[in-house]
């Protein structure tokens, strides 16, 4: 686990950076609101190149990019990431701090969602499936592919 609310609070200051985890649920029954993608919000001045060379130095992180660079490579919206994406590896999972995530209620092996060893997602059909010339198939696609792509 890498837990960088922790991380930053001592790089930068306790709260001056805000660490954000899009899987953040009440179902904690398989991944403990723990994720491999986090954006954070850092403070203003702060050095976003220096803090990505320490972040890409952790191990476990995949990826450490400011926001322009992931929002292109992830097609994500600007407006709602912060100025640092961070994925991490398969066997690694993006938390806070240790004392927001209860870890207690883990029975099964701890699981994650987010990163890129998630991204393959078995799709079948019974019926033969027309996709645009050049089109590569990601999640997301599901369900225009079952909406408006499955032969009647």
């Amino acid at each position: 686990m890498i837990y960088l609310q922790t991380l930053f609070d001592e790089w930068l200051g306790a709260a001056e950076a805000r660490v954000i985890l899009p899987i953040t649920d009440p179902y904690v029954a398989h991944h403990g609101a723990l994720g491999s993608f986090a954006t954070i919000y850092s403070p203003a001045g702060a050095d976003v190149d220096a803090i990505l060379g320490r972040l890409r130095a952790v191990e476990g992180v995949d990826v450490a990019l400011e926001r322009d660079a992931a929002c292109a490579r992830f097609e994500l919206p600007p407006d709602r990431i912060g100025d640092i994406v961070v994925v991490s590896t398969i066997h690694k999972v993006l938390g806070t701090s240790r004392e927001r995530h209860d870890l207690s209620g883990l029975t099964e092996p701890l699981r994650s969602h987010g990163g890129h060893t998630e991204q393959v997602v078995p799709m079948i059909a019974n019926r033969a499936v027309t996709l645009p010339p050049g089109h590569q198939l990601r999640n997301f696609d599901m369900f225009d592919v079952a909406l408006n792509r499955v032969a009647v």
